[in-house]
């Protein structure tokens, strides 16, 4: 017979082990979950940015369309007063205070300046392009240098400077301002000024 004291003794077994895998297994898997989450911000924000990129260059048509209103045979190229059927103010129109014209923001304040006619649309892209024009002018009637803000032409080159020089051409400045709308109602604002030769209605009274 076998002495008992040669018998290995029989260690109780607590799960400490187990319990040790199983927290790491929860860390493992809160990281995980995480890096899922993180990965998918970052394509969502990848995305927006590129509609949005999109959007700014989808809003150069409307400035196409803008300044052919402005050429020799456009609407607009003599007007002094509203025109609301070509989306045209004499005046500068309120902002908020980013400087976005409240008639981009509030359908009843843009249907006193212009119409949902002259809205860009293109419904495959799913694009809608609305805009306003508002001349930097304090009153309607003809362009003054003391009630417009106006930008001076330089001189013509090339040719010796009189004395004294001619008062350089004026020009009143116009402001375009743009809200496209895309996919994911995605939304961008866009200004641009620009002017067109002003002849004897730039002269102050």
């Amino acid at each position: 017979m076998k002495n008992p004291s040669f018998f290995p003794r029989r260690r109780h077994q607590r799960g400490v082990v187990l319990l040790l895998c199983l927290i790491v297994l929860v860390i493992l898997l809160a990281g995980g979950v995480a890096v899922v989450r993180s990965m998918n911000t970052s394509l969502t924000s990848a995305g927006n940015l590129a509609f949005r990129r999109d959007l700014v260059n989808q809003g150069e048509r409307a400035v196409s369309v803008v300044l052919a209103e402005f050429s020799s045979n456009g609407a607009l190229v003599n007007a002094t007063d509203d025109v609301p059927a070509q989306n045209f103010k004499a005046t500068k129109l309120e902002n908020n205070p980013q400087g976005v014209p409240l008639a981009l923001l509030d359908e009843k304040a843009f249907k006193t300046v212009g119409t949902v006619d002259k809205d860009i649309k293109d419904a495959d892209a799913q694009i809608s392009i609305r805009y306003v024009i508002d001349r930097l002018c304090t009153s309607t009637g003809p362009a003054t240098s003391t009630g417009c803000v106006q930008s001076s032409a330089a001189p013509a080159g090339g040719t010796a400077s009189p004395t004294p020089p001619p008062t350089p051409p004026t020009a009143t400045i116009y402001r375009l301002s743009l809200r496209v709308t895309g996919p994911r109602d995605t939304q961008v604002f866009t200004q641009s000024t620009f002017t067109k030769p002003e002849h004897e209605s730039t002269a102050s009274p």
